[in-house]
This record gives structure tokens, C-alpha cells and sequence, in this order.
């Protein structure tokens, strides 16, 4: 039975045995003990903020490396990988047994200390290398140069130097470093959320997800495509992982769209931009929303509640192209005989509902969100026993375990690496100065410096997990927006927003190359399709920065006239940019939507209400109303080729 149950996520490979008995066990008894962890912390706030994070930090990385370690071709190479494995695991239970001592001599360290903390360092710079790339293995060493040869710098960007030892203190003794705040929301909050998911969808909620959609959409021309937008909203949503949303609701939704008359690249780009989608839109906002709480000082329910009409804009947007794109080439519809009752499929498999409508009582009540999200996976292991398909057996809920941290395997990496950088930082003073200079070089313009921040945003973001890219950016990049005056909020949506774009937009564009692959279609113009479909996540940011409304910052009388003007001028958008509405656009009718929805977003200004703002929204919404009237109610019928 347990070889069968290793063969759930440890596939045949080259391992001895005896061996993969041995690293199955290893594995999941650090994942399961890593999960216990987070859930008994989480419920009885039973740990210390340096011992949970280190303890945390030790299990994952330890399962981490397990992990890389069956990778690997040659015996003697996997010897090494279990050999820093059995190191991870150290340093954790090492502050657990001396953490009074440390705190007696006031985390000054000793020789033991420095050599744990640069083999700690290693573990590091090893996940982050495997687990995420380069690029964040060079921060981390340009980071640690920094600190130790800085004097050698001239200038105001030079400082005294420090050693080891200093650093050992700053970065490993104290929650200052590797286990300052980015691994506590790790600890508390990623890894609790993405197993609460895991479950869920164990249980078979991503099936109910697009079961729900196609039911409430598959009727309508273009079924499919909008069954893939809320499905994969929904299921992204939970998962934490843009990818992870395409490849799993995309084997379903892809083929789908592409028997009903979908071009294989719309359909490709539908999936990863409404997966995509899942990442901003809360309450969970694949994780993002708690590390931003943590960062931002602002309680998780403002984030929570802000998002709320970015997201819904985003998704409206979707929905309006994937509709148009289904007028504009005549589709199929889906036949009524395979698109199920959302009342049978409510009433089949709608309890399955119950821990996430559990999850928002709960928070709404009063729960913090770490016991809120325990609760609920007690509430979904229940619930899952009502049938024989949906039970999760120990088994299964070990296969999660280890699937979970699988999955979170880079948050984690970047997380620590995070940690060094946030330390250097604040020891150094450097954090300052790389937002000087990057208002130096905006000067006084506002839209200079959110240019130069949207391009760094996009390069730092490329190939990172949401939560990952958003904060690295949140430490290089947030603290110059905010000496610029912007809201502290506004600043750090504007960044995680860009952040994610680099998930459809080349030259990385993972979302939609995965789609690419599930689709057959060619991945460069898959992303570039899906930039079309998804073009609020780029305007976005600069309509919440300039109109704070949008982000419920404003009298209600604000919020309203900024939402709807926004409402309208997306649809405008995604109409000119499908270039359809009843018949074929010409090139003016185009240009005058967007015109119309520039009206309608601009001019921006703190006030929303004022007389000139007022008369331009008039004006765009008389201009966006004509031309759509004038198109839909034209007897043209005229359709494109499918290849246009």
C-alpha cells in the first residue's frame, strides 16, 4: 500500500528500492509535520514568531530538497542533495532548544551560530536556484557582497562593512532576516490557504467550479469561453497558481472552445488571462492579499474589500471579448443535451459550496484568517466524507500535504530570500536610497516615476509565482511610490498588478504558454491574444492610481460615478479591441470607443465629482452610447474569415 501510495507523486525514476521507500517517507513525513505545524500555530498561537518560522522553514526546505533530490540522474548527486536535506532540518530545532540562551546574550552570535547560518544561507540559495531561477539567487549575492565588502564602495552608497558574525545576528538570530515578516506570512497564512485549496479540490470542488460555469453559460453563443473565464477565476482563485489554473480547468475548458468554433490561440489565451484573473480576485487572491496586509500595515478585509472592483473589472472585460469574439465568428453553441441544470448540479454537489461560504462567514464574524482557513479544513474533511468519491482518506490527505508544499516550494525559496534582502536593507540603509534614485530619475513627474516602476515591476515579475514577484517589489520598488505621496494601498496594487503581467505578456508569459501547449497553438501569439483579452491588468493599475475610488478610497458618491465610469469604458475598450458588435467595426468607430472610454476614466483627478470630470464622463458615455447603438441596430451582417 505505501508504494502505491509514493507512486502518487513520486513517479518511477531511477531511485534504488530501498531508496525511494526511504525518500517517500522522508518526504512525506516532513510535509505532513510542516502542515501540522502551520495548522496547530494557526489555531493555538503556540509559537514564537522566530521558532515558527524557523521550524516552518526548516521541514519545507528539508521536504524541498528531498524533492530536488529524486530529480536528480546520478546516485552520487542525490547523495549531496540528502546530505543538505538532513541540514535543513537542523537549524529550525536548533533555536527551538537554545532559544532562551540566545535571547540571554542578546542574539549575539557564537561560532555554532555563524556556521548554521551559513549553511542555512546555502539551503537558500540552492531552493532559489531550483525552485525559481537566477535571477533571485544573484539578488540575494549581490545582497550579501553588499553587506560584507561595502566599504570597499565609495560614495554615499558605501558603508562601513560588516561581518559574519553581524549578520548571523541580524539575519539568523532575530526576526530581522531570513525569518522576518515574508516567511511569517509564509508560515501563517500561504501554506494554510494552499492546503485549505489542495483539499478542496481533492474533494472535487474544481469539477463543481466548472460544472457551476458551463451550467449558468454553455447555452449562450460562445458557452464555453465564458464557462472557462468563471471557472477558472474561481478555481485560481484558490489554487494560488496561474499555471496550475490552466493546465487543470484548461484540459477541460480548451477543447471545449475549440469544438465550438474557438481559434486555437483564443482559446489557449481565454484560459490563461481568466487564470490570470484568479490571482487578483478575492478573498484569496492566491495568497497575495495576506503578504500585502503584512507588508501594508492595513487589515486583510480593507485589501480584501479594495480588490473587489479591479477584479470584477478584469473579469467583466473578459467576458465582454470572449462574447464579442463568439458574435464576431458566428459560433456554435454548445448543445443543450450536454450543458447540465444549474439547479441538478446545485442540488448534486452544491454542499461541496459549504467551506467556502464557511471561509467569508467566518472572516465576516470576526476570525482571524489563519483560524478561519482551520476551521474550514475541518469543515471540508467532513463535508468530503457525504460520498464515497469526494471522502478524503489519510492517504489522500498526506498526497496533499506533499503536493501542497510542492506547490509552495517558491514561495518559500523567495520568501527567504527575501528575508536577506529586507535585512541588508534595513542594516545597510540601502532600501532609501534605491527609492531616491528612482524618484531622482522620475523627478517630479508622477507618471514618470509609475512608468519606471510598471517597466521594473514587469522585469522583476518575470517567471514569479504571484506572491513571490509581488513581493520583491513590495521591498525594491513600493517604498518610492510612497515617498511620491500615492496611497500606501494604491502603490502596492498598482506593483502586484504589474508584477503578474509577465504571466501572459512575452518574453515568459508561463500562463499562456502552458495554454499554448494544452491548445496546439503558437505560444508567442497565444500571449499576445491573451494581452487583448486581459488589457485591464494593464490599464488598471493607472485608473486606480489616478482614481483611488476605484479602490473604495472616497465618499461613496466617488466610488459610485468612478465604477461605473470604469465599467463603461471597459466594455468600450473590449469592443473596439474586438473590433465587433453586432457587425464589423470600422477603423473611426474604434478609435471613437476608445476616445469614449478615455472620457469616461479621465481626466483624473482626487475629486471625481467636480464639473469638468462630470462633463468629459457625459461626454464619453454619449460617444461609447451612439456608436454602439449605431452598430447594433445596422443591417449589416457581414462576418470576418475565421483566419482574421
Amino acid at each position: 500500500m505505501f508504494n502505491s501510495y509514493i507512486s502518487r507523486f513520486l513517479p518511477e525514476t531511477n531511485l534504488y528500492p530501498y531508496e525511494r521507500v526511504l525518500v517517500g517517507l522522508a518526504i512525506t513525513l516532513t510535509a505532513v509535520a510542516g502542515a501540522l505545524l502551520v495548522i496547530h500555530s494557526a489555531y493555538f498561537s503556540s509559537f514564537t514568531a522566530l521558532l515558527l518560522r524557523s521550524l516552518f522553514f526548516s521541514l519545507l526546505a528539508g521536504c524541498g530538497l528531498f524533492l530536488l533530490a529524486v530529480k536528480q540522474r546520478y546516485f552520487a548527486v542525490r547523495i549531496i542533495f540528502y546530505v543538505l536535506a538532513l541540514l535543513a532540518l537542523i537549524p529550525g530545532p536548533y533555536l527551538y532548544q537554545n532559544y532562551i540562551s540566545i535571547i540571554r546574550m542578546g542574539a549575539i552570535a557564537r561560532e555554532t551560530d555563524v556556521q548554521l547560518f551559513v549553511v542555512t544561507i546555502f539551503v537558500a540559495l540552492v531552493l532559489a536556484r531550483y525552485y525559481l531561477g537566477w535571477t533571485m539567487v544573484g539578488l540575494a549575492l549581490v545582497a550579501l557582497s553588499y553587506a560584507l565588502f561595502g566599504y570597499l564602495i565609495p560614495g554615499d552608497y558605501g558603508h562601513a562593512g560588516y561581518g559574519l558574525d553581524r549578520l548571523t545576528s541580524n539575519l539568523f538570530l532575530r526576526t530581522e532576516g531570513l525569518f522576518s515578516m515574508p516567511m511569517g506570512v509564509a508560515s501563517e497564512y500561504i501554506l494554510l490557504f494552499s492546503l485549505l485549496g489542495g483539499l478542496l479540490l481533492r474533494s472535487g470542488l474544481g469539477k463543481v467550479f466548472v460544472d457551476i460555469a458551463h451550467a449558468l453559460t454553455g447555452t449562450v453563443q460562445g458557452g464555453p469561453g465564458l464557462t472557462a473565464v468563471i471557472s477558472s477565476t474561481m478555481f485560481s482563485s484558490i489554487n494560488g497558481s496561474a499555471v496550475a489554473g490552466v493546465v487543470t480547468t484548461g484540459t477541460f475548458t480548451i477543447p471545449l472552445m475549440k469544438r465550438t468554433g474557438y481559434r486555437p490561440k483564443v482559446a489557449a489565451a481565454i484560459e490563461a488571462a481568466a487564470s490570470s484573473a484568479g490571482q487578483i480576485m478575492p478573498p484569496v487572491m492566491g495568497a497575495a492579499a495576506f503578504l500585502m496586509a503584512e507588508m501594508t500595515q492595513i487589515p486583510y478585509a480593507t485589501i480584501a474589500a479594495a480588490a473587489a472592483i479591479p477584479a470584477f473589472l478584469y473579469v467583466f472585460a473578459l467576458l465582454v471579448s470572449v462574447r464579442l469574439e463568439a458574435g464576431k465568428f458566428n459560433l456554435e453553441r454548445s448543445n443543450p443535451a450536454d450543458v447540465p441544470s444549474i439547479w441538478v448540479v446545485l442540488s448534486k454537489q452544491g454542499y461541496m459550496l459549504l467551506p467556502l461560504v464557511a471561509l467569508v462567514s467566518f472572516l465576516i464574524y470576526g476570525f482571524t484568517p489563519a483560524k478561519a482557513a482551520v476551521l474550514c479544513i475541518l469543515a471540508t474533511l467532513v463535508l468530503s466524507l457525504w460520498k464515497k468519491e469526494t471522502r478524503i482518506s489519510l492517504l489522500d490527505f498526506m498526497e496533499v500535504c506533499v503536493i501542497t508544499v510542492r506547490n509552495v516550494m517558491p514561495i518559500v525559496a523567495a520568501v527567504a530570500i527575501a528575508g536577506v534582502l529586507i535585512g541588508v536593507l534595513t542594516l545597510t540603509g540601502l532600501a532609501l536610497q534605491i527609492s531616491s534614485m528612482i524618484l531622482s530619475i522620475g523627478g517630479e513627474s508622477m507618471l514618470a516615476v509609475l512608468l519606471l516602476t510598471m517597466v521594473a515591476s514587469f522585469i522583476l515579475g518575470m517567471g514569479m509565482p504571484t506572491s513571490a514577484a509581488y513581493l520583491l517589489l513590495a521591498i525594491l520598488v513600493a517604498p518610492a511610490l510612497e515617498r511620491f505621496g500615492l496611497p500606501i494601498l494604491a502603490g502596492h496594487m498598482f506593483i502586484f498588478y504589474y508584477g503578474l503581467l509577465s504571466a501572459i505578456t512575452p518574453p515568459v508569459a508561463v500562463a499562456a504558454y502552458a495554454g499554448a501547449s494544452i491548445a496546439g497553438s503558437e505560444p508567442n501569439e497565444t500571449a499576445f491574444e491573451a494581452i487583448r483579452l486581459g488589457f485591464v491588468s494593464v490599464i488598471a493599475p493607472f485608473m486606480f492610481v489616478y482614481a483611488p475610488e476605484l479602490l473604495l478610497i472616497g465618499s461613496p458618491v466617488q466610488i459610485v460615478i468612478a465604477t461605473c465610469g470604469a465599467f463603461a469604458a471597459v466594455f468600450a475598450l473590449g469592443t473596439a479591441f474586438t473590433g465587433w458588435i453586432g457587425r464589423p467595426l470600422d477603423f473611426v468607430e474604434r478609435v471613437a470607443l476608445v476616445l469614449g472610454a478615455i472620457a469616461l476614466i479621465g481626466p483624473f483627478g482626487a475629486l471625481q465629482t467636480d464639473l469638468l470630470s462630470l462633463g468629459a464622463k457625459a461626454i464619453g458615455l454619449a460617444l461609447v452610447t451612439f456608436i454602439i447603438w449605431k452598430a447594433v441596430h445596422s443591417n449589416d451582417t457581414r462576418l470576418p474569415s475565421v483566419s482574421s
